[in-house]
């Protein structure tokens, strides 16, 4: 299938974001949007959102830092992740404003998210917030509630995607998930892939003392489960 691919910028409150949208041949099924990991928006989202073309949707790469503002050591993903992983609300705004432009500029009414990492904890973030996707994916994602979603029942389905060796996401923190996911009613779905670390889709991922380490056999299994679990929703 051919496909075809655009940079946009999208603005609010005068700070500029940067998008990438991949689009296929013909009408898209649903747009999926893709948060990106805690370095910020790159070619490892571009490249999912082309894959998401090819299977027949529109993929929306967002961007919640600001364009230009991207990560390449430990201490620059970490200063701009914090800010707003210590302030929810905010970060629930910009994926908002994500998810309203990827459904402006795909052309579709319908729409879910997949996230990698910090981006596993937005798209989760969308889901507690009651944003308006039908479903979303979470890879080795974050998985604390962000304490201002509480009570709130969850409409969009879940499917989370762990590596239940990953040290930034403990057994303790998936079970509190679980019930978190239970008491909002939620359709979720959890897939714990055994001797497995954070970050198992980056083939860059490679410091096993950091707990980052890249899983092809995970990597091809979650894959297989996000295309299942989109076309439960799409199809």
């Amino acid at each position: 299938m051919s496909i075809s691919t655009k940079s946009l910028d999208y603005e609010h409150a005068g700070q500029t974001y940067e998008g990438y949208l991949a689009l296929p041949d013909g009408k898209p099924k649903a747009v999926v949007a893709i948060a990106h990991a805690w370095g910020g928006q790159d070619e490892f989202d571009h490249g999912k959102a082309k894959m998401l073309a090819e299977w027949g949707y529109a993929g929306f790469a967002m961007d919640v830092y600001g364009k230009g503002r991207r990560g390449s050591t430990t201490e620059e993903c970490q200063a701009l992740m914090e800010p707003l992983a210590s302030n929810r609300s905010e970060l629930q705004n910009r994926l908002k404003l994500g998810l309203e432009t990827a459904k402006k500029e795909s052309g579709c009414d319908t729409a879910a998210a997949i996230g990698f990492c910090f981006g596993g904890l937005c798209v989760l973030d969308m889901a507690r917030a009651g944003m308006d996707v039908d479903g979303v994916a979470s890879f080795h994602g974050l998985l604390g509630a962000p304490g201002n979603t509480d009570g709130h029942k969850t409409k969009s389905s879940i499917l989370v995607l762990h590596g239940w060796d990953d040290p930034m996401a403990k057994p303790e923190d998936v079970m509190a998930f679980t019930k978190e996911m239970t008491e909002a009613d939620a359709d979720w779905q959890l897939h714990a892939y055994g001797g497995t670390m954070h970050a198992f889709t980056n083939p860059g991922a490679n410091d096993p003392d950091f707990g980052t380490v890249y899983n092809p056999k995970a990597e091809r299994r979650s894959l297989a489960a996000l295309k299942d679990f989109l076309g439960e929703l799409f199809d």
